[in-house]
């Protein structure tokens, strides 16, 4: 299922979700970029085609079955004119509050909204590679890789070591 690739390192919009999650550290954009297997194993698991999993990112135009047809904040923001949802009105709106809760990769969203708002959108993004990133091979994890996938250093990342807690505890079906 191979997708058209960019280099994520390099501050791209595309890959900065309206909500404030950052879509190098999705599991499902790891698998189009790098791990196939991952979007298999996703696939099966909610018993769907490997196709609905095709992603680039939340403002591409190749996004997965998730970010398409589940989530409301990009379709809102677009409505309100809106780069990101801590730039609204309405902001934090309890549809936002209600995705923020379903899943510990989304632990941060309150967070990482201020901070786009505190240093733009750019250095956020450059933050985040360093936050999801192993300290020692460089390798941008997902919330959910308990271990570094590339040298298997525990724990994989930043955000992982502080919320392994909430991320271990969770029933959530987008492990790796």
């Amino acid at each position: 299922m191979p997708v058209e690739q960019f280099d994520f390192k390099v501050p791209d919009i595309r890959l900065a979700a309206v909500c404030g999650l950052f879509c190098p550290a999705c599991s499902i954009y790891i698998g189009n970029r790098e791990e196939p297997e991952r979007i298999k194993r996703l696939a099966a698991r909610f018993n769907m085609p490997e196709e609905e999993f095709e992603c680039l990112g939340c403002r591409s135009d190749k996004r997965s079955f998730f970010c398409r047809n589940i989530c409301k904040m990009c379709r809102c923001a677009e409505e309100k004119n809106v780069d990101f949802c801590g730039e609204c009105d309405e902001y934090p709106c309890e549809d936002l509050k209600t995705f923020q809760k379903q899943y510990p990769h989304r632990i941060e969203l309150w967070k990482n909204l201020e901070r786009i708002k505190e240093v733009g959108f750019e250095k956020w993004y450059v933050e985040m590679i360093e936050r999801y990133s192993c300290s020692e091979c460089g390798t941008v994890n997902s919330a959910y890789d308990i271990s570094c996938r590339k040298c298997g250093n525990t724990p994989s990342c930043e955000y992982v070591r502080l919320h392994e807690k909430e991320i271990a505890e969770s029933s959530t079906l987008l492990l790796p």
